[in-house]
Order: C-alpha cells, then sequence, then structure tokens
C-alpha cells in the first residue's frame, strides 16, 4: 500500500473531541524519546508531518492524521513523561487509558520499544496493562540504526525473554528505523491487511 496523502486534522485534550466517523484508527505510543514522530514521518513520507524534538514529552495532546481520506494514524502522548506536575501526569494518563480503552475505531496501538537499551520496566508494565485491558496491540522496535547489529539482536531477545515471563506467547512485532526506512513495508502492508478485512482497499 502507498500512501499518497497525509494530513494533520487536529490534537484533542479528550477522547470525548475525537472524530467518531466511523474511520479505522491505529494509535502509536511508547516512552518519551523513543522516535515515535520520526516513526510517523517515516510511514507517512513527510518530514515534517509530526513534530520531532530533542526534548521529551513534546506530544501533549491526541493528535490525529487523516491517511488518504481512508484511516487515521493517531499520536498519542508518551508514557515516560517528561518532567511535568503530578496533575499534568495524571491528566495525560488518564487521556490515554480513557482513548485506548473506550475507542471503539482503534483497531491496534502499535507499542514502541527502543531497541538500543536493555528492557525497561516501563514498556514492559504498559505491554501488560494492554493485555490486561484487552487493547489489541503490536510491539514496534525503533532506531535500529543508532547500535551495532548484534547489541539490538541482544536487546531484543532480552526484551522477548521478559516478556515470555508473563506472556504465553509474543504478540506481533516489528524492527524498524526511522532514518533506513527499514519496516515501513511491513507495517504498511500490516495496516492495509487489516483495512481489507474492514472493507476499505
Amino acid at each position: 500500500m502507498k500512501i499518497n496523502k497525509a494530513e494533520y486534522v487536529a490534537s484533542y485534550p479528550d477522547i470525548r473531541q475525537t472524530p467518531d466517523n466511523g474511520l479505522p484508527e491505529y494509535a502509536f505510543i511508547g516512552r518519551s524519546n523513543v522516535g515515535k514522530s520520526s516513526l510517523i514521518n517515516m510511514l507517512c513520507d513527510s518530514k515534517g508531518l509530526a513534530k520531532t524534538s530533542q526534548k521529551p514529552g513534546k506530544t501533549q495532546m491526541i493528535n490525529y492524521f487523516i491517511i488518504d481520506e481512508q484511516w487515521y494514524l493517531v499520536d498519542l502522548p508518551g508514557y515516560g513523561y517528561a518532567k511535568i506536575s503530578k496533575t499534568k501526569r495524571n491528566d495525560w494518563q488518564r487521556m490515554i487509558d480513557g482513548y485506548l480503552i473506550q475507542k471503539r475505531s482503534l483497531i491496534c496501538a502499535f507499542v514502541l520499544v527502543d531497541a538500543n537499551v536493555p528492557p525497561q520496566k516501563k514498556d514492559l508494565e504498559f505491554i501488560d496493562w494492554c493485555g490486561n485491558m484487552q487493547v489489541p496491540f503490536v510491539i514496534t522496535y525503533t532506531k535500529t540504526d543508532k547500535s551495532k547489529p548484534k547489541e539490538i539482536e541482544v536487546n531484543i531477545k532480552a526484551f522477548q525473554d521478559k516478556l515470555l515471563e508473563t506472556w504465553e506467547e509474543l504478540p506481533q512485532q516489528f524492527i524498524t528505523s526511522a532514518n533506513d526506512k527499514k519496516g515501513r513495508e511491513e507495517i504498511i502492508e500490516f495496516i492495509q491487511g487489516w483495512n481489507k478485512k474492514i472493507g476499505i482497499e
């Protein structure tokens, strides 16, 4: 599937304000500074679509992008928050939880994991939460061009091993690099497959 048109729609502080027109939604979420905006821009082949920043916590609302007028790519705030107040942190958590649990149009959440670091507690806890809340998700390893291939392989294997301590089988996984466009075709084909299942060609 080729993405011909990707446009920013709006940013919403509450799920009740988000579009409710029945179009399928694919959400992207991960710890702050996991490379989410770069990955979104790579997938959509648009350098400036999602705003990138060296400062963690830039995404503070539910950001909607319409893809080819057929489906939404949704950019969610990170769960490894930047230095913010406890009140703001709780607000973000309610917004994220509300979207992932209540949004009927959500087809799948892409949980982004930095492949350059050992397994992180926040990632493992969030994935367990998604499983417990029956949120449909896949795991997407990011920044795989930033370390040596062997180091990436070791980190991913360690993450999988930690997951298998509590999961009977691993969810679907993608290995990506925004710089090299690695994983782009696989993710787009995955989304295309789900769209076909619900009648969107």
